[in-house]
């Protein structure tokens, strides 16, 4: 889960150095260049699970059944071949993800797959101190996560597995210590709030059933197409069998096809409630700023303006929306 919704590299990154959020007006909320470090005292360490994180699990359900479908099968051939026993295959996969919340095989996950670093030691010198002082005010524990870097010339943040923060060194390098406050209040709340884990396991849970789509795709390019009567009446076949299904299964064999749209609306409420979370930290003007800034730098180089369909398969909420409700939560805190 990030803090922005990232974009293929068509966009054209900012120059080295730029410090676009330096230059800004000041913001209310913003007067302090630096939070006090003092000792914090930990009241909780609150682990949760929302609607949102719920949902995401609910709506990839269908693709881990699949997916249990695949493995099973795969598990009893193996077991015939070998001798093994199929339960043992099986149930090394239903176990493994939760791998993905060790704590090294986190540390694997971030450096090879996400493509993070430690943060250098000036980096650890703004990034610690701002992470105790969101921490403390959340009353969780600062060294439960692990925080990380991604080196990229773009303002964003992200949260993954159980214990995975990242920030992007640009963020580093050119955000008050109170609006980096915002950006990992927001990314903590995915965490305290169980978006991160619930999307990890979704994703390793429904990755055979993908892969076999996928291999399937591929085996059958190569067949020829039917032509003249035979495509017509494989057509006539598809349209019966679909038709049948749809009646006895009373629709629901259309389900897959608006799954995408349902996952895209959940993770965009999923990113309205990390916002929701980091202003209930006291950083809803620090974290307008950063949204008001990277939508800036992002609009001149917006290309034709994107359809209905793609708009509804945006992962995030367009930036005005989330201005909007964290104007309306500053509001309501006067």
């Amino acid at each position: 889960m990030s803090l922005f919704y990232e974009r293929k590299d068509s966009e054209e990154p900012d120059k080295p150095g730029r410090p676009e959020a330096q230059e800004k007006p000041e913001e209310p909320g913003e007067r302090e260049s630096s939070f006090p470090i003092g000792r914090v005292y930990i009241s909780a360490r609150r682990r949760g699970v929302d609607v949102t994180a719920l949902g995401h699990l609910v709506l990839h359900l269908p693709h881990g059944l699949a997916s249990a479908v695949v493995v099973f099968t795969m598990s009893y051939i193996i077991g015939i071949v070998t001798g093994l026993e199929w339960w043992i295959l099986f149930g090394c996969w239903a176990l493994i993800g939760a791998l993905a919340f060790n704590r090294p095989c986190e540390r694997l996950l971030a450096r090879w797959l996400l493509r993070l670093r430690y943060p250098a030691p000036e980096e650890e010198q703004k990034l610690r101190p701002v992470w105790r002082e969101v921490t403390g005010r959340a009353g969780v524990d600062a060294n439960a996560y692990q925080l990380w870097v991604q080196e990229k010339d773009a303002v964003n943040a992200s949260a993954a597995a159980g214990h995975i923060v990242s920030v992007t060194s640009h963020s580093l390098s050119t955000l008050t210590p109170a609006q980096l406050g915002g950006v990992l209040a927001h990314e903590l709340g995915h965490h305290t709030r169980g978006h991160a884990w619930a999307s990890l396991l979704a994703y390793w849970y429904a990755l055979p059933s993908r892969l076999t789509r996928l291999l399937v795709l591929r085996l059958a390019k190569p067949v020829q197409r039917p032509s003249g009567g035979a495509a017509i009446l494989t057509a006539v076949v598809i349209a019966v069998v679909v038709l049948s299904l749809a009646t006895t299964t009373y629709g629901l064999i259309f389900l897959p096809l608006a799954t995408p749209y349902l996952v895209a609306a959940v993770s965009r409420q999923a990113e309205l409630r990390a916002d929701e979370h980091a202003a209930s930290l006291g950083f809803a003007a620090p974290l307008m700023s950063v949204l008001r800034a990277e939508h800036d730098r992002r609009e001149p180089r917006r290309d034709a303006p994107e359809g209905v369909a793609l708009r509804l398969l945006d992962s995030h909420p367009d930036v005005y929306t989330r201005m909007h409700r964290l104007q309306t939560h500053l509001e309501r805190r006067r």
